[in-house]
């Protein structure tokens, strides 16, 4: 048996049969390199790379692209570090100035190695592979969006049922059987989950039951069949869990679903007879028949709400970014999204949590200001700025925790139609061009100006940063030298009532 305490990745990949498919690519596979599934092997980015041991610089799962440049002259090495860094394939450009043919020796050292070999061939650019795997990593990551919400949805309203109809729905959406595991006593199966279950998943539910902290984990039967246990909230480790499996591995997309059924299988054990509220409550938001302030008294027992975000801080928070369990009993609330980046949006009540001990292990945070639930979509604009401020000082920041936050002395729609008729000469240079030039104001002002650090933080080269402020102060008739002015386009970037894309 194999545990993981994770064994998902967040990233959007593509097999790489979806790259050597792609006819306007003309990419031919060298037959002897492939190996059983290797066309199913996951590509994450194509980089180019004429490098003599490009190895140390990867993080698995690319597509390396070479002319054979520098190709050393241990070939052999050289294709063994490669595969030893996970790369999943190599492609190989034919060119005039370098090389017409196939090196026969980087064809056997590819077969021997099991990398699997694509000849690339003149008429087309390393930047037209790039490219078309960029768009199919976006369609991919649109696709499992979708999928994510459409499950999100049917598991909301599968809610009001009760945990037979909720377990019911969270098999349809994995693909997979389902039972919900109590203290001895498996309290609501579907689709033919084994009763009794194998005496492996009972040893990992032990397992997870006896771990500090909550967790998930995983493991694989014999016969191939993939096994998950996940705690559903609040109830942690001490009480219910979630047991699926099925023939194949549980994606990023899958592991989103699971955090949502786990999270509405606890809600709706902990409400008892007011499961029925909370998903009438969910369903008629969902309906378009109720507000949010129904679903935030049912889900947080409170009407007034606040949006926390994070991102990761110095050292990477690798066994957190991939947990959402984590973030939720940190926050107290299920309602948390991880996001790609990683970065994370919660909804909490009016006490966030302890921002500084998520700090402690690995996330900087921002809480927005308190907001009655109806206005939670208004204040995003603020924790996505609050977020920036956060990641430029260094530490968390929480909105209304000063003695001078004078947000409660303002009318929201005051303060928002000033931050749209500010910011519009900005967004509709955006929206024609594509120039960033409120994610690079709001980047620059929440570093105070500082033109290195806004370019690190955008990965830009400093000289766009300083055209893209010039192109602000232009657009907007101002001199940001003027801390007034500064001041003034702050706040409106905080107030914006609908955020822009760059968001966490």
């Amino acid at each position: 048996m194999t545990q993981n305490a994770d064994p998902w990745s967040t990233e959007v990949n593509v097999p790489l049969r979806d790259v050597v498919g792609n006819r306007e690519l003309a990419l031919d596979v060298v037959p002897e390199t492939l190996r059983p599934g290797a066309l199913d092997a996951p590509v994450r980015w194509a980089h180019v790379s004429e490098l003599r041991d490009p190895a140390p610089y990867l993080i698995g799962e690319e597509l390396i692209l070479t002319a054979g440049v520098n190709l050393p002259d241990d070939v052999d090495r050289y294709v063994r570090g490669l595969r030893e860094a996970g790369v999943t394939a190599l492609g190989f450009g034919l060119t005039p100035t370098v090389s017409e043919t196939l090196p026969e020796p980087l064809r056997r050292a590819c077969a021997r190695h099991g990398l699997p070999l694509l000849v690339v061939p003149p008429r087309t650019p390393f930047l037209a592979i790039n490219r078309a795997v960029s768009v199919a990593l976006t369609e991919a990551g649109q696709r499992e969006q979708r999928r994510i919400t459409a499950a999100r949805e049917a598991l909301t309203r599968a809610a009001g049922g009760g945990l037979g109809e909720l377990t019911e729905a969270l098999a349809d959406r994995l693909r997979s059987w389902v039972a919900l595991v109590g203290a001895g006593d498996v309290l609501a199966s579907a689709h033919d989950a084994p009763t009794p279950l194998p005496p492996e998943v009972r040893e990992l539910v032990a397992t997870v039951r006896a771990g500090s902290g909550i967790r998930s984990a995983t493991t694989e039967l014999t016969g191939g069949v993939f096994v998950v246990v996940q705690p559903v909230y609040p109830q942690a480790t001490a009480s219910h869990l979630v047991v699926t499996g099925r023939a194949r591995r549980f994606d990023s997309a899958d592991r989103a679903i699971l955090a949502v059924g786990a999270a509405l299988l606890g809600l709706v054990g902990r409400a008892g007879s007011d499961a029925a509220e909370l998903g009438a409550a969910a369903t008629g938001l969902l309906l378009g028949r109720a507000s949010a302030d129904g679903v935030a008294r049912a889900v947080l027992g409170t009407d007034v709400c606040r949006l926390v975000a994070g991102a990761p801080y110095r050292r990477g928070p690798g066994e957190v970014a991939l947990r959402p369990d984590w973030l939720r009993a940190r926050l107290d609330t299920p309602l948390v999204e991880v996001r790609p980046g990683p970065r994370f949006v919660a909804i909490t009540g009016p006490s966030p949590g302890d921002l500084e001990d998520l700090r402690a292990h690995g996330w900087l945070a921002a809480a927005g200001s308190p907001v009655p639930a109806e206005r939670l979509a208004d204040a995003v604009a603020e924790v996505d700025l609050l977020l920036e401020r956060a990641v430029a000082l260094g530490r968390p920041v929480l909105a209304g925790s000063g003695p001078l936050d004078f947000d409660a002395l303002l009318a929201p729609d005051a303060s928002r139609e000033f931050a749209a008729r500010a910011l519009e000469p900005l967004l509709a240079l955006d929206r024609a061009g594509d120039r960033e030039l409120v994610p690079t104001v709001r980047t620059w002002l929440a570093h105070h100006g500082g033109w290195e650090a806004t370019a690190t933080a955008l990965g830009v080269h400093r000289n766009s940063v300083r055209h893209r402020i010039a192109q602000v102060e232009r657009a907007l008739a101002v001199d940001l030298a003027d801390p007034e002015t500064r001041m003034r386009l702050w706040f409106a970037l905080r107030w914006a009532a609908t955020p822009d894309a760059h968001g966490p």
